[in-house]
């Protein structure tokens, strides 16, 4: 019965999916999402944030196909920075540095490439299925939910953002406080009482999410990344042969990693359901979990592909994975789909455990296009290898400004003029 239901919703998913205009947009949301991970230091959140505005006008499960389609889009274009260059393109793909970048030191580039490219598959796909089984059981639990449960979920999502924050807890609870002021800016919609508008007409009807948005994840991270040197990278110069046989993985490198790819999956798709962890944390906890039930746990580190394999097979879950709890409980999972609920919430959507029964085109159109998505990108990071490695030639200088422009314009594609020093 439980294989019976993940069918049938992932049939009915391929059939919402699988339209011209969702199948455009998810190609483009995979192409730009690849792209943004290229770029250290940038991230999905800021990728998603900056391009929400593009969408309004669309279907809204064309707009979340897209949108999340930059997310773990993302997951497959940062690895192939850490494999070449050894940089991060995401903190995801943090522990895909340990030995990816010493396998293409090691003259196996291509190798390294392809079984990222795989690994992904294979976990995005598992997570895909696991989200069809765990997702309808979270939301019917939930269901049953009265004000005080939904009372307790936000204290939750608000304890969690303060874990999230390690050791500078402080900072958490300060970012909340802050949510919470900005939040409060606007009419109170049970006295109609005006909070916080300081006589500004333009701050009646409160602060939008996408500029806030935007600045935090857009500009904010372009910021960050300049000051801690993220953008200082080497030029790439790695020639690629599709014809030759040392750009495949070989028969050794899939059978020795057959076990890692369900366990990498697993432990992913857990970290992800858990908000808080995430796909940094669940990458960091398969590649350790993997070294320690290896035979031969001094190869990590110097090329070993099962240390390739773990962490990417993890990341792509749990991306996945955090689209469990966004889902069901309204609970953002990540940083990427706390972007997403405020964008959901923008289309007039509410997150939660009703979400499944009143749109269920957009949940399984949703949950189809990422095990579409997968494909498409798999696809494309094998046979378009040649391509996005000349992105990383792209000198930063000329990055930024189309970065700052397109953060402008999106900010004011939401607004009217009425409300555009909210864009300042």
């Amino acid at each position: 019965m439980f294989f019976v239901e993940i069918f049938e919703n992932l049939s009915f998913g391929l059939s919402v999916a699988f339209t011209p205009a969702n199948l455009l947009f998810l190609l483009i949301g995979a192409l730009v999402g690849m792209v943004v991970g290229l770029f250290p230091g940038f991230g999905p959140a800021a990728g998603i944030a900056i391009l929400i505005p593009m969408t309004f006008g669309l279907n809204p499960t064309t707009a979340i196909i897209m949108l999340s389609g930059i997310y773990y889009g993302s997951m497959y274009g940062g690895t192939i920075t850490s494999i070449l260059i050894n940089t991060p393109g995401e903190s995801a793909t943090v522990a895909s540095t340990l030995d990816g970048y010493p396998m293409a030191q090691n003259g196996r580039a291509g190798p390294a490439l392809v079984m990222q490219a795989i690994a992904s598959f294979v976990g995005g796909t598992l997570g895909v299925i696991l989200i069809c089984g765990f997702a309808p059981l979270l939301a019917d639990f939930a269901s049953s939910f009265g004000p005080s449960e939904y009372f307790l979920i936000i204290m939750l999502g608000l304890l969690l953002l303060t874990t999230m924050m390690g050791e500078n807890r402080l900072n958490g609870v300060i970012s909340a406080l802050f949510g919470f002021a900005i939040a409060m800016v606007g009419v109170d919609s049970v006295s109609g009482a005006q909070r916080y508008t300081f006589g500004s007409p333009e701050l009646i009807g409160g602060i939008y999410f996408v500029p806030v948005a935007i600045g935090l994840f857009g500009i904010g991270e372009l910021l960050y990344c300049i000051y801690t040197g993220q953008h200082k990278r080497e030029n790439v110069r790695v020639q690629f042969s599709f014809r030759s046989k040392d750009f495949w993985p070989t028969a050794k490198d899939y059978i020795s990693s057959r076990y890692t790819f369900i366990r990498g999956s697993v432990i992913g798709f857990v970290a992800g359901v858990l908000p808080g962890s995430g796909a940094t944390i669940g990458s960091i906890l398969a590649y350790s979990v993997e070294k320690k039930v290896a035979k031969d746990p001094e190869s990590f580190g110097k090329g070993e592909v099962r240390g390739l394999v773990a962490p990417e097979t993890a990341n792509n879950a749990a991306s996945a994975g955090a689209m469990v709890p966004l889902i069901s409980l309204g609970i953002p999972g990540s940083g990427a789909t706390a972007v997403l609920l405020g964008a959901l919430m923008m289309w007039g959507l509410q997150p939660g455990p009703m979400l499944i029964d009143s749109n269920p085109d957009l949940v399984w159109g949703l949950v189809a296009s990422m095990y579409m998505g997968n494909m498409i990108l798999v696809a494309l990071s094998v046979l378009a290898i040649p391509l996005f490695v000349k992105f990383l030639d792209i000198p930063y200088r000329l990055v930024v400004p189309v970065i700052v422009i397109l953060c402008v314009i999106g900010s004011y594609a939401l607004t009217t003029a009425s409300s555009r020093p909210q864009c300042y």
